[in-house]
């Protein structure tokens, strides 16, 4: 009887009036020993129960987000003449990987207090609570700045292809130094700068094949590997040795 009360009270809330229908090129990234980064293609399209609206321009935000890890962040001063770490701040939780994309610059597509709710910028996404330095939004725009120069965190404006608002897509370039796990890809309807609908899915960053052997040995059998490496290590001394001396004869 509850579960009959509940299906006809979904049935009775109103339809979105823009709903996201996503796809994606892939559905997982592999790391192996030649990867180099590759790219994402988002693409999907906006299903409507009405026309377009006419008065407002719609905003399409795409965000993939890494797995969130704590940073700690120092800053260097020089003292008598040598660089040394002065003060640090513990980020609580900053994405391993951060991109952006919009079809239009940001602050026509999105309002300050959406961004709030949902966390969509870089500064946003970053969470540090426990700060007890007076600048410490200094030591965030580090970190983003640190990791913009590595391609970890991207602001893609313009880079969403949006047709007839209805088609959109874009592509999203991931760098070789990733982190593994599972990365979040967000997608955002935007009308007016608010927020209409949104979307969520999940693309696994993982190691496969010798790699991924090699990282559980190390981290579940720390001693043999070890002992794999000390050997592998005396055997290329050896080889090399034994090279060198046929080589002079």
């Amino acid at each position: 009887m509850i579960r009959l009360l509940m299906f006809f009270l979904m049935l009775a809330l109103p339809a979105k009036a823009e709903e996201i229908v996503l796809g994606l090129s892939r559905d997982q990234v592999a790391i192996t020993a030649t990867f180099e980064g590759s790219d994402i293609l988002v693409f999907g399209a906006i299903r409507r129960e009405a026309p377009i609206p006419d008065k407002s321009e719609l905003g399409v935000i795409v965000t993939v987000a890494g797995p969130d890890e704590p940073v700690m962040v120092r800053r260097k001063d020089r003292r008598l003449g040598i660089w040394i770490n002065t003060d640090a701040v513990e980020v609580d939780a900053a994405p391993s990987f951060y991109a952006v994309a919009t079809n239009a610059p940001m602050r026509d597509v999105l309002r300050d207090v959406e961004d709030l709710r949902y966390r969509i910028t870089i500064p946003r996404a970053i969470r540090s609570v426990g700060a007890q330095v007076s600048d410490s939004g200094a030591f965030t725009q580090a970190l983003i700045r640190i990791r913009a120069g590595s391609g970890l965190y991207q602001v893609l404006e313009g880079a969403v292809d949006l047709e007839e608002e209805t088609l959109f897509r874009t592509a999203i370039t991931l760098p070789a130094n990733l982190t593994e796990g599972d990365y979040e890809a967000h997608i955002f309807l935007t009308r007016n700068g608010r927020v209409i609908d949104e979307y969520i899915t999940t693309i696994p960053v993982q190691k496969v094949g010798m790699e991924r052997w090699l990282y559980n040995l190390a981290h579940e059998n720390a001693l043999i590997y070890g002992l794999m490496s000390l050997s592998i290590a005396i055997a290329a001394g050896w080889g090399a040795s034994a090279a060198f001396t046929m080589l002079r004869r």
